[in-house]
């Protein structure tokens, strides 16, 4: 019987690993960042802890934000629930069953106000996990920040704003790529003019993997979509070392420990080739990898959730010694609900408990050198570039999506790992394996039915008190600019400050722009 062992994106493991011919590997800052973008790595600062949060309404989550903040945590993270995701205000009749269920509630600026009520925007960098509506949140924010005398160049975070991969994996889409495209590539524009400091993207191979994508897969795919976005920028007219600073990226962390290490690390040493090598780019910071990281939703399980501790200690651990610039440790009950405030808070105490106790992070890049970890780096780099070379040769990312390339590949994936489960070839513990039937119950989260009532309220009142002439004027700008070829967040952000909500907003774009229908599959 043999006894050959894989990662899970299919490269073979030897049984031990000695020295190779491969070349002396350049110090942790410098190019092609193998071993980290900074030379001193966590030594001088370590990763920002960014709780991912959101529920119900935005007093309720603005409540848990300031009980994060207060416990420790040094960034915010907004989830946002599926009709803010697709462009619809809570009282249109598709979003009623989903109205805060999965994220915060926004319909408005009066919304946003609550969210972000007493939190100092000039002091905490926040992270926005939005895409379709990237463009009409990030505006809300920055509107906001205005009322508190922040003004732009002093706002630091992310938008997600990575819409090709809602096409990919996750769905959340309203526009066909096309005019999505142009949507990104116009919050490009506005922030280099008045967010200087705001990441315009993070392009994301999460969601990837947690549909079912290999280690490997995820890094190609993730960068394929990136180049796509700078073939965007640059066809836009922006320079490449204009936005290429600002771009950042969001990678899961599964349970294959030592892949998902080499994984980050190969990631930014495809990436400082592609923008030295493909784009020109001369800026350091522009071929920089910089990203976010999420320990894994999909290696959560339901079944012995407190498991789920150790699990998420495991992947925040490997992300660390990947290098990763800020950490979310999804919380142990997320299989079953959202996370609770004491499961939440054990999340946050777990990435504290890494960072100040484990001593991981008194050297810059404590696996550089690792035979194995080298190997792997070297592996997985090869089976992502050769994908990005197929992927080059369909068209580019947009073709390859559009075509379905990109899904079969993920769908293939995500069969072949439920085929090991179902066979037992791949143990999850309290799963397939080591089941038990005593498991105590967990105290959930407990969503509150009144939460929609008040929100569909709000928002009556928002409408009832606003100028409507007002409104109208900027949504017929937004539309006159839509059609042309003027930057849409100007007269978007004219149409929001006047109150108009973000279903108005994205229900004008939809008139002109239409709305995506994926092309039918077996």
């Amino acid at each position: 019987m043999s006894d050959q062992r894989i990662t899970d994106s299919g490269i073979v493991v030897e049984p031990v690993y000695g020295p190779s011919e491969r070349p002396v590997l350049n110090p942790p800052g410098e190019y092609p960042y193998t071993r980290g973008i900074h030379p001193g790595m966590y030594r001088s600062r370590v990763w920002t802890m960014r709780q991912y949060a959101g529920f119900g309404s935005a007093a309720e989550t603005n409540a848990r934000f300031r009980y994060l903040l207060e416990a420790g945590q040094t960034g915010l993270s907004v989830a946002f629930d599926l009709p803010t995701q697709m462009g619809y205000d809570s009282d249109h009749p598709l979003a009623e069953a989903e109205v805060g269920r999965v994220g915060v509630a926004i319909d408005s600026l009066a919304d946003m106000e609550l969210l972000l009520d007493g939190i100092p925007l000039n002091e905490v960098s926040t992270s926005m996990t939005i895409n379709s509506t990237a463009a009409i949140l990030l505006l809300l924010y920055e509107l906001v920040a205005a009322k508190q005398g922040v003004s732009g160049e002093h706002l630091s975070g992310t938008t997600q704003n990575d819409i090709l991969k809602e096409y990919i994996a996750r769905g959340t889409y309203i526009y066909p790529p096309k005019p999505s495209m142009r949507i990104a590539t116009d919050l490009f524009s506005y922030c280099q003019d008045r967010l200087p400091q705001w990441n315009t993207i993070s392009i994301s191979g999460y969601h990837m993997r947690e549909a079912g994508c290999t280690a490997v897969q995820e890094v190609a795919f993730t960068l394929a979509d990136a180049i796509a976005y700078v073939e965007a920028a640059i066809e836009a007219g922006l320079e490449v070392d204009d936005f290429g600073p600002r771009l950042s990226f969001f990678f899961a962390c599964h349970m294959n420990f030592f892949e998902e290490v080499a994984k980050f690390r190969a990631a930014r040493r495809l990436w400082a080739g592609i923008m030295k090598g493909r784009f020109g780019a001369s800026n350091e910071r522009s071929m920089m990898l910089r990203f976010h990281t999420q320990t894994g939703g999909a290696t959560l399980t339901a079944q012995q959730p407190e498991n789920n501790i150790v699990r998420t200690a495991l992947e925040a651990l490997s992300a660390v010694l990947g290098g990763t610039q800020s950490l979310h440790t999804n919380a142990y009950d997320e299989a079953l609900a959202l996370p609770s405030q004491r499961s939440a808070m054990i999340a946050l105490r777990t990435q504290q408990v890494i960072a100040f106790e484990s001593s991981v992070v008194d050297s810059a890049d404590p696996l550089g050198g690792s035979y194995f970890i080298e190997a792997l780096t070297d592996g997985i780099e090869a089976e992502a570039r050769a994908y990005i070379e197929r992927i080059d040769e369909l068209g580019g990312a947009v073709e390859a999506i559009e075509s379905g390339y990109m899904k079969r590949e993920i769908e293939d994936s995500a069969y072949r790992i439920a085929r090991e489960l179902e066979s037992r070839r791949r143990t999850v513990v309290g799963v397939n394996k080591f089941q038990s039937g005593d498991e105590e119950a967990v105290e959930l989260l407990e969503m509150k039915e009144e939460w929609l009532g008040a929100q569909k309220a709000r928002l009556a009142e928002v409408r009832s008190g606003r100028d409507e002439d007002a409104v109208a004027k900027a949504l017929r700008e937004l539309e006159d600019a839509a059609r042309g070829r003027d930057n849409l967040l100007y007269p978007m952000r004219d149409a929001l400050a006047a109150y108009a909500t973000l279903g108005e907003v994205s229900d004008r774009l939809r008139e002109v722009f239409g709305e995506y229908r994926p092309p039918a599959s077996l």
